[in-house]
């Protein structure tokens, strides 16, 4: 390669390196606070756009930069990495015609994975048209900005069951959920999170109450991997979960997997010790690490360390709290 082009080169992997940069997502803030978050492509950001431009204009090479050709290609490649990538996945690979008494409509299959890796742990729900369409109403109430580029399909008169249409909605619902969940703000709301999770709970606590503790179990092992993904920004939210998912497997008799899961919940509440699930879940985990000889004077004494700091008032025991979840 003759000198004029490789300075040409150069300058063309400097000018790609600038571009990629100032088009990333990506902030050290937001990566310090939580894991990264995932857009669904790196165009649809809206948070502060004058703010992280500036931060990406800062952080971009100069074009005087003396590195190599070979060290702009290794920077430009990392600097492409940084670019966030779809975290989620959403599918909806089928859907059946329920007729129901006098009623009569369409359930759509949607799996839910993790991009970027084989995701073992896929989650699958279904959603009727009229779920989805309070979604929707829901999330215009709390975010008409972010939503004012959304279009949502529309029910016709006629032709809601025929398999055209219903083709068009899986293919226009797969996307809605998509660009919805590039949108931070919404993907973190409750009220996305209630979309995906909130029917299976429902159906998972009222199990627990009635004494199925089998069953309710098996919806709350299916359901705590997505609401962990759903959530990593807030993963006190997954308590509640993790402490029915404790409270079914004590009644199951199997002290070792809800020890296992005390734990997970007592690591996102050790800086939440006001917690209303945090004083029973000891009492719980203490009873446990006994039960399995396992070193409890740890945990004995956290609990008299929160005692000491708090008023006596009434506490309700960790199974108590959990039946008490998702009562309409």
């Amino acid at each position: 390669m003759d000198q004029d082009s490789h300075c040409t080169a150069e300058k063309e992997l400097v000018e790609g390196v600038r571009r990629i940069t100032t088009f990333s997502t990506t902030t050290p803030s937001d990566e310090e606070e939580n894991p990264p978050e995932v857009e669904i492509s790196c165009q649809l950001k809206k948070e502060n756009p004058e703010k992280d431009d500036l931060k990406d204009s800062n952080a971009t090479l100069s074009p005087n930069s003396s590195m190599t050709t070979k060290e702009l290609q290794e920077y430009w490649r990392n600097e492409k990495s940084r670019c966030r990538q779809v975290k989620l996945l959403f599918e909806i690979p089928s859907t059946r015609i329920v007729e129901h008494h006098l009623s009569k409509y369409v359930m759509y299959k949607i799996i839910i994975l993790q991009t970027g890796s084989f995701d073992s742990n896929k989650s699958v729900i279904e959603r009727r048209y009229s779920d989805f369409e309070k979604l929707h109403r829901n999330l215009l109430e709390e975010f008409s900005e972010e939503m004012e580029d959304v279009t949502f399909p529309r029910k016709t008169l006629t032709g809601n069951f025929t398999e055209e249409i219903i083709n068009e909605r899986k293919l226009a619902f797969k996307d809605y959920l998509r660009l919805l969940y590039s949108m931070k703000y919404i993907r973190r709301s409750k009220k996305f999170i209630d979309f995906l999770t909130r029917p299976e709970l429902q159906e998972a606590y009222g199990c627990l109450r009635g004494g199925q503790y089998t069953k309710a179990l098996e919806i709350l092992l299916e359901v705590i991997g997505l609401q962990e993904r759903l959530t990593r920004g807030n993963p006190v939210s997954i308590v509640p979960t993790l402490c029915a998912i404790v409270v079914c497997h004590k009644d199951l008799e199997n002290p070792a997997s809800a020890f296992e899961y005390g734990e997970k919940a007592l690591s996102r509440l050790h800086v939440h010790t006001s917690h209303r699930y945090y004083m029973p879940l000891l009492e719980t985990m203490i009873t446990l690490a006994y039960e399995l000889g396992k070193d409890f004077l740890s945990l004995q004494e956290k609990l008299e360390e929160w005692k000491t700091k708090k008023d006596p008032i009434r506490v309700f025991t960790l199974k108590e709290l959990a039946v008490r979840e998702y009562v309409q």
